[in-house]
């Protein structure tokens, strides 16, 4: 499998198969509201389409990054949407990053979107797609957030090797400067287990696909089987 890192920016065309990975937060955020039993997620192409849809939709949750912001129901932090019940709800999501990678690569024919607490499963299903050549769109820090690559590469070798030291990549990903910014209260919005929640790799067993529907783009939950022929990696979960 031939593997190549970008930045959102960097891309001139849309791949084939892209795994957008945005570790702190939108992506580790987004696997939580599914956990806490969200059906979808609209990636919102600007905060006003974020409040757009909420006005059309008064059911559908809206959250978006930094502070609280009239019309939004939720920040962009999993240590915050941990202890929110979305059963059967529609989030509407937009950050400054994460959703932005995503919808640039909205034209491919397999979008996922990835971070630590889905690396496994989505591994596998890239193994699954047996692709010559998937893209890694590291949307942090205009394509140089640490925490993202790290991530990325990681992905990328547990979809190809037998064993893959998790601890080197998550060490790099709690050295990040967005890790330092998290926890010394830089950004807003922060709940103090942001991080750690970020860190943790394969809490959950499914990977987020992101598919056209009509004129939304709308990540959903996909799960599957265990890594054919590859053994659980040293620090996961499994």
């Amino acid at each position: 499998m031939e593997t190549r890192f970008v930045g959102t920016a960097e891309l001139v065309e849309a791949p084939s198969v892209a795994v957008v990975v945005d570790v702190m937060r939108a992506f580790t955020v987004a696997a939580w509201a599914f956990a806490q039993g969200a059906e979808k997620i609209v990636l919102a192409e600007s905060l006003g389409d974020a409040l757009a849809l909420k006005a059309r939709h008064p059911d559908w949750v809206a959250l978006k990054d930094g502070p609280s912001a009239p019309g939004f129901d939720m920040v962009n932090s999993p240590g915050l949407l941990r202890s929110v019940a979305l059963g059967g709800r529609t989030v509407v999501q937009k950050t400054t990053a994460g959703t932005v990678g995503a919808l640039a690569v909205k034209e491919a024919s397999l979008v996922l979107c990835a971070s630590f607490v889905v690396a496994e499963a989505t591994a596998r299903l890239l193994q699954t797609r047996e692709s010559d050549s998937v893209t890694f769109v590291i949307t942090g820090e205009d394509g140089q957030a640490d925490e993202d690559l790290a991530c990325a590469q990681y992905i990328a070798r547990r979809a190809t090797e037998a064993r893959t030291d998790t601890a080197r990549f998550l060490r790099r990903a709690a050295e990040s400067r967005a890790a330092a910014e998290l926890a010394e209260g830089v950004r807003q919005g922060v709940h103090p287990d942001d991080v750690a929640l970020c860190l943790e790799v394969d809490r959950f067993p499914f990977a987020m696909v992101a598919t056209l529907e009509g004129s939304l783009m709308v990540l959903r939950p996909r799960c599957g089987g265990p890594l054919g022929g590859l053994s659980s990696a040293p620090g996961g979960s499994g």
